[in-house]
């Protein structure tokens, strides 16, 4: 609260002539700042609530004037009255700066892209990662700000989110991400309406809105498969692949004994290694599917890590060589070098068609070894845990195929318990 200052008179404002700002009394904060000009101007000078740091570590509140208008337009009393009105705002938690400012906003119109990123803002904790928030973000900013960008909330209509999702044919080339961009322009517009920045229907909503003059997505997809290896090339794969050197070639290597993603592998860190327990655990939030998930680690895999080098300065099990994560094209490199018409990812395609050709294990258990989403309800409640014992015996047949494709020469692993 600001020190009570003298209260001047009607006539001692009339004479302040020295620029600068100049306490009136009568409201706390209450000041008649005179330019240079010799023009002045009624401000209220008062504290937010909020709490700063200075660059020398000591702790301080924000102060912000509110501008309250012109002298002698604005006479003393009611200045005083404007001014007793806002030191009212105060006490209630409103910071009259902010409040104008947001409906300054509302009156001239929030535009699209200054509205995505107050949601955004809003939304952050919800996201599983970083990664997401941004990608969320990135996609807005490629295919809806061209169109929408620019436009304020309000004026949006259905002809405009048409635009957006149309323009170059997103909608039928890209049907996934429209799809998903479709969804994220509603999510906006619903917070903008909610905020009151705009009223009246969602032009983005799908159901009994777009669905009457789009095609449905999930009847112009796609799908594109990953290039893969053939089952009986696999082995010779990972014969000529323990000849290469490198932290690529390494990781490349345990993705194909562990059937995990890519990205997966590169992020892989020590304290996820349990050595003793054979396993590999994958926190939720670095997994597709947003849950944690537990890879069984044969004796190839387990090998594999125990001869790989650690960086003292690095979490990482494939460490770049300055101790960040290696980059995916090092894995895509390998495989290149090798002249291998195949991508990292369809090597997960290779082991799931050995399991379905070569092997006798149920879909469920493949699924989970893939920590792919059961989409079924009632499949996902019949199914008992994360199935760990069956998958460490699907791993460790995989890597014995991989050593030695020759089926005689496989020496059956024992029999585990069903209900296992």
């Amino acid at each position: 609260m600001p020190k009570a200052a003298r209260e001047l008179s009607a006539k001692h404002i009339q004479h302040l002539t020295k620029p600068g700002h100049h306490p009136v009394g009568g409201v706390p904060g209450l000041l008649l700042h005179v330019a240079s000009t010799g023009r002045k101007y009624w401000v209220l000078r008062y504290a937010t609530g909020e709490k700063r740091v200075s660059a020398s570590g000591k702790p301080f509140a924000v102060r912000r004037d509110y501008g309250i208008g012109p002298y002698p337009e604005i006479a003393l009393a009611q200045a005083r009255e404007k001014a007793r009105g806002l030191r009212d705002q105060i006490r209630e938690g409103i910071d009259p700066v902010q409040a104008r400012r947001e409906r300054r906003g509302r009156e001239a119109g929030l535009l699209f892209r200054d509205a995505a990123e107050k949601f955004l803002a809003t939304k952050t904790t919800e996201f599983r990662n970083a990664k997401h928030a941004a990608q969320w973000g990135a996609s807005l900013a490629t295919y809806a700000y061209p169109v929408l960008g620019d436009l304020p909330v309000q004026r949006i209509e259905l002809a405009h989110v048409i635009e957006a999702l149309t323009r170059d044919d997103f909608w039928t080339t890209k049907p996934e991400t429209a799809s998903r961009v479709r969804g994220r322009i509603e999510s906006v517009l619903a917070w903008a309406t909610v905020s009151g920045f705009r009223t009246g229907d969602n032009p983005a909503r799908w159901k009994g809105h777009l669905d009457a003059v789009l095609p449905k997505p999930n009847k112009l997809k796609r799908v594109q498969h990953f290039k893969a290896l053939p089952i009986d090339a696999a082995p010779g794969f990972l014969a000529d692949l323990r000849q290469r050197e490198g932290t690529g070639a390494r990781a490349l290597e345990f993705a194909l004994l562990t059937a995990a993603r890519s990205g997966e592998v590169r992020g892989a860190t020590w304290d996820e290694i349990d050595i003793e327990a054979r396993t590999w655990t994958i926190p939720g939030d670095r997994m597709k599917a947003g849950r944690e998930h537990i890879v069984p680690l044969s004796d190839d895999a387990i090998a594999l890590l125990k001869a790989l080098p650690r960086l003292i300065d690095s979490p990482y099990v494939f460490a770049s060589a300055r101790g960040g994560m290696v980059s995916d094209m090092s894995l895509s490199a390998v495989m290149k070098r090798m002249n291998v018409d195949a991508v990292p990812h369809g090597l997960r395609s290779t082991f799931r068609d050995w399991i379905s050709e070569r092997t006798g294990y149920p879909h469920e258990v493949a699924e989970a070894a893939l920590a792919h989403t059961i989409p079924n309800a009632v499949e996902r409640a019949y199914r008992r845990g994360d199935l760990l014992a069956k998958r460490a015996r699907l791993m460790a047949e995989w890597a014995r195929f991989l050593n030695n494709p020759a089926k005689d020469d496989v020496v059956p692993l024992p029999a585990i318990d069903a209900a296992q």
